[in-house]
């Protein structure tokens, strides 16, 4: 089974990416819906939640580019001796998980987030960024040791594993809100 999806991984990696961040996107704010409902429960209309499956497929394409960026740009500042030598990858794979982790979710988390904002607000017919900081929050406590996991994998399954910590992190912050 592994060998299948990560056969699909190479050969199609922006379908791929758009497709895992499309399921498990949605299936996170369903999840999280009914969690705070305590019941099962659409988080809107079955139009708009369509809506957001071809949103989170967006982000997943976004996130598939920034990854492969951001993995430039991290190894790049090590070559340039911009970051500290142990986190070079070939001395140590999870400083090098860490230090990638950590510049994506400064430089490329906070200009993510806000366009999922912006996806939702458009397709909910809302307006604002309320709560953004409490999203952009989890930049930390979350994503850069989520990420951090993620980046310690071969890159075929980085993609996966971190739309799969978007379902985690929405049936945690399902759990955390109060029902509505």
């Amino acid at each position: 089974m592994f060998d299948a999806y990560q056969a699909w991984v190479q050969a199609q990696p922006f379908q791929s990416a758009a497709i895992q961040f499309a399921i498990l996107g949605t299936l996170g704010e369903v999840i999280a819906a009914t969690v705070r409902q305590r019941r099962f429960t659409l988080p809107c209309t079955p139009a708009r939640l369509a809506l957001k499956a071809l949103a989170w497929a967006l982000l997943g394409l976004i996130i598939k580019y920034g990854f492969i960026g951001m993995r430039g740009f991290t190894e790049l500042l090590l070559h340039k001796g911009m970051l500290p030598g142990f986190l070079a990858q070939e001395n140590s794979r999870l400083g090098f998980a860490f230090a990638l982790s950590t510049l994506t979710n400064v430089f490329f988390g906070p200009q993510m987030m806000a366009f999922h904002r912006i996806e939702d607000n458009l397709i909910l017919g809302e307006k604002g960024f309320t709560g953004i900081q409490r999203a952009w929050w989890t930049l930390v406590w979350f994503w850069i040791p989520a990420h951090t996991v993620t980046f310690a994998l071969p890159q075929d399954y980085q993609i996966g594993l971190a739309a799969v910590w978007g379902l985690v992190l929405g049936i945690i912050l399902g759990l955390a809100k109060p029902k509505s």
